[in-house]
């Protein structure tokens, strides 16, 4: 099975550019799409009808927001960590399947002046106890745009961004308290190495000279790990600016 995560910045901007010609030529098993900025009424149903789709809506037109593809349907789907402050956004999506969770999330940006840091030191922490309630049933996979970059590996120039969001101390101890509750970054158990990112700047040419930040994950519980057999970054996919991330499993 494929699984595909992909912040596309706005459905409707990436569906009038190369979405239909991605989805086609990668046929993922599972699609989990971050930032659409929309309601399933304002997208035409363009891709194939083997897709059923899932769609969790920010309450707040045109922003944030996530939505699932899926081939086979899951046994159930669900919205929100059922806590009313974080589930105005439509960060987040679960699917049950025969033997794990997937849960597909778009994790709130601190901002620039890091005025909601904050706020989001508490989401990381109500959000790691949603998907460990999640685990005490079966495992979890969770993917999406995270909005950190985890050590200095995941981003072009970690010296001058240890106090800018996304990098500051506290976004990373956030997703570190994943690591250390059990959970595996994929993309680590294969790549050690530094240059993949999956998000740059749209000025100065960054995405072309690949100055960028690994923003975007799967994680998997490490009872999963058997079952992992590749993860990987399509950083050539263009129409956003991230990329799609993704893994493979057995």
């Amino acid at each position: 099975m494929k699984l595909i995560s992909w912040n596309v910045n706005g459905l409707r901007a990436v569906l009038k550019k190369n979405f239909l010609e991605f989805l086609d030529a990668e046929r993922p098993d599972v699609l989990c799409l971050q930032e659409i900025k929309c309601i399933q009424e304002d997208v035409e149903q363009l891709w194939p009808r083997h897709y059923t789709t899932y769609w969790n809506s920010a309450l707040r037109k045109g922003y944030a927001g996530t939505a699932m593809f899926t081939k086979k349907p899951p046994l159930k789907m669900s919205d929100g960590v059922k806590i009313t402050e974080h589930d105005g956004e439509g960060r987040v999506q679960a699917a049950e399947f025969d033997d794990y969770f997937l849960v597909n999330v778009y994790v709130p940006n601190s901002k620039r002046d890091l005025s909601r840091l904050t706020y989001r030191q508490k989401w990381d922490r109500d959000f790691l106890a949603y998907l460990k309630g999640l685990e005490k049933k079966k495992p979890v996979i969770f993917c999406g745009d995270l909005n950190v970059a985890h050590t200095e590996i995941d981003l072009a120039n970690p010296r001058a961004n240890v106090h800018n969001h996304g990098f500051t101390p506290e976004e990373r101890a956030g997703f570190t308290a994943f690591v250390n509750a059990g959970f595996l970054d994929t993309f680590r158990e294969f790549e050690k190495g530094g240059g993949h990112y999956t998000w740059w700047s749209v000025f100065g040419g960054a995405r072309s000279r690949n100055v960028g930040w690994r923003l975007d994950y799967f994680l998997i519980s490490k009872s999963f790990r058997p079952r992992l057999k590749t993860a990987f970054i399509h950083n050539k996919v263009l129409g956003s600016d991230h990329c799609p991330v993704g893994i493979e499993i057995k």
